[in-house]
Order: structure tokens, then sequence, then C-alpha cells
């Protein structure tokens, strides 16, 4: 018989009217994590760190010589790692490609006003309370924008590209974390299943593509049929690198839908540990769009509350304890001015300036993409990573 995590019984129950079979799926995965990494990760847990990531950025980049002197576990999991999925084509990326960098300052709204928050509307934001990563939330949306533009960028998810090798490095920085919120005190299993759960990844990257494409429709984007399919290939294929099992890595955009709709069921009801991280985002993006004067940070937050209250609705935003502002019009108005300034603007510019304001609100350290991963729970007593 399935065991069922304390937090999850009464959603469970409601979800299994609607969907059995997702439902109980979607439980099943809660106390599931990274089934080929975390063993793995668990058998080199006392190797030096600085060894450890040597090798992983070794297998990441390619480095032959130094990865023939890591563990025999860590190379067969670099080696499957170059077997693409059956279902992989490269060529269904290019409309989906094309589409976000004519409307990624659109979808850059969607994300961070919409999807984002969304997806902390589960018990994945008592990891980032236990870790205390809500105090970095700024640096946060940055590295979220940086991982957004890899993936879109043309032939970003190739092996030897950064799209490709983010999200590799992500696989192995959520399994670091998944075991060291499962060895805190704080962590409670019985009601909470296992960190940084395979459910909740699963549900995030159905918000990340589904529900990213309805935001960015809603904020005035357009997109046509080939584009929508080819934005969640994108995304399917990036959750595949992060290591979200395939039996609840969503296929097509109805199944991304079941995925949402059932996991949000699942979910209990987002107490003050969704609260504190989803007015964190909110409240970070001045300070990512680097608005300093306080008149001007405010009326950006102000809009940012809005449109993200009319996008998740009342009744998430209620949760969350968002201002209660009106939002009838904020979406169309928000819509038009939008549409008004692309009327002004030629083509190429509008490609240029999306290009040029992504870049300038992610991050991109000097010492380029770092394979080092967290030493400590607590995000403040880690080393820099």
């Amino acid at each position: 018989m399935m065991k069922v995590p304390s937090a999850y019984t009464e959603g469970h129950e409601k979800a299994r009217r609607y969907d059995e079979a997702r439902a109980d799926n979607y439980i099943k995965h809660t106390s599931m994590g990274d089934s080929e990494l975390d063993p793995i990760m668990e058998e080199l847990s006392s190797m030096p760190p600085v060894d450890l990531h040597r090798f992983i950025r070794a297998g990441i980049e390619q480095q032959d010589e130094v990865l023939g002197k890591a563990p025999q576990a860590l190379r067969d999991f670099f080696n499957t790692l170059d077997e693409p999925p059956p279902w992989l084509e490269y060529e269904a990326f290019r409309p989906g490609i094309r589409a976000f960098h004519a409307y990624v300052d659109l979808m850059l709204v969607a994300f961070v006003t919409g999807v984002l928050v969304e997806g902390f509307s589960t018990l994945i934001a008592k990891s980032f309370r236990i870790t205390g990563r809500v105090s970095s939330t700024e640096r946060r949306l940055q590295q979220n924008n940086r991982h957004m533009m890899d993936i879109f960028f043309p032939r970003g998810l190739y092996r030897t590209n950064d799209g490709w090798k983010l999200s590799t490095r992500i696989r192995f920085v959520h399994s670091r974390i998944r075991t060291l919120l499962a060895e805190s005190e704080e962590w409670d299993h019985e009601a909470w299943g296992t960190p940084v759960s395979a459910a909740h990844l699963g549900f995030a990257i159905s918000v990340f593509s589904k529900r990213l494409l309805e935001y960015s429709m809603q904020v005035g984007a357009r997109f046509d049929k080939e584009e929508r399919d080819s934005i969640l290939s994108i995304w399917r294929y990036t959750g595949y690198l992060m290591g979200i099992p395939e039996t609840i890595l969503y296929t097509n955009a109805a199944d991304a839908e079941a995925v949402y709709k059932i996991s949000y069921l699942c979910e209990p009801v987002a107490d003050a540990d969704s609260i504190g991280v989803a007015n964190g985002l909110i409240q970070a993006i001045p300070s990512v769009a680097d608005v300093t004067d306080p008149a001007e940070k405010q009326k950006l937050t102000d809009l940012a509350y809005r449109l993200s209250r009319a996008l998740i609705g009342n009744e998430l935003a209620d949760r969350f304890e968002f201002p209660k502002t009106p939002v009838i019009g904020t979406l169309f108005v928000y819509r038009m001015k939008q549409r008004i300034q692309r009327m002004l603007k030629s083509w190429h510019s509008i490609r240029s300036d999306n290009f040029t304001q992504l870049l300038q609100i992610s991050v991109y350290d000097d010492h380029g993409l770092s394979y080092k991963l967290p030493d400590h729970v607590k995000h403040s007593r880690s080393d820099p990573w």
C-alpha cells in the first residue's frame, strides 16, 4: 500500500475524485528524489568537496582526462547523459527559440509574477525557508533568468552549450540540497515526504512550460501552435536534463495541464513558508530591474502585485496575503500598452532590446559556470556556490 505523507492526506483524497491514477502517481513521487544521481552522490559523500566539484566540472565540460580519474559510478553516470532520449528532436526547438526572443520581455513578466510565484505554492517552499535561500531572492531570480536565457539560446540545449550544462548542474545542486535537507532535524519526513521531491519538480516544470505560455499570452505575447508546442518541447527536455523522472515529466500540452491541475489539488493549502517566498519574489523585482528610486520601486512593486494577482487569481493571491487591489482591466491595459509599443518599434529593434534586457537581469559571474555545491543546509553558513 502506498504511503501518503500526512500533509497530503486531504489533498490526495480530493484529487483522486478527479483523476485517481494521476493523483496516486503524484503522491508516489513525493517520496522520490533522483533515483539515478542520489545514490551516486551518497556514495561520494565522503569525497573532499574540491575533488567532487572538479569531477563534476570534468563530466559536464567533457574533460575526459580529468573525468577518467573519477570514481566509476560518476563516470558511468555521465556516459548515460551522452545518450539523448529517443523522443528528442532538436529541430523542434527552433520555433520556440524564435518566439522566445520576440517576446522575452513579456515572458519574463509572466515568469516572475505568475510562474515562479505559483510554483512556490507547493511544499517546496519549505526547502527555501529551511535553507534560508529566501534571503537571496534577488540572486535566485537572476539565476532563473540566466537559465531560461541559456535554454532558449540557439543550440543552447546541445551537449556542448550552456543550456545543457546549466540544466545538468541544477540536477547536481538539487541532489545535494536534497541530502542536506534530509539530514536536517527541521525536515519532517512523515509529513512532507522527500525534500525537493520528483513530485515538486514535475509540478514545477509543468508550470514553467504550460502556465508560462498561458500567462505570457495574457500579458500580450502571441504564439501559434507550432511555437507553443516548441516551447513545451524545450522545457520538457530541460526537465529531463534536470533529472525529473519520465514517470512524472509531461509529454505534451494536455499532459502538462493535467499534471499541473492534479498536483495543485494534491498539495496542502499554502502556508507561511509559501507566503514568505511568494512575497519575497515580488519584492525583489525592483532590485533585479536595477530600480533604486524609492517612488519608482514602490510603483513597480505595486504593478507586480497587481499583475500577479490578475494572473494567478484572487484565491491563491489571498492565500499569499498579497495586497487586496482591484485587478479588473489590469491585464487588458497592460496588453494594449505592450502592443502599442511594439507597433512603434521595428522587429529587429524589439529582439535586440529584449536580448539586452535579459543579459542585464541575469547572473553571469566572471569565472563562468560554477560547479561547486552547497556544503551546509543553511545558505548563510555554506561556502559560496
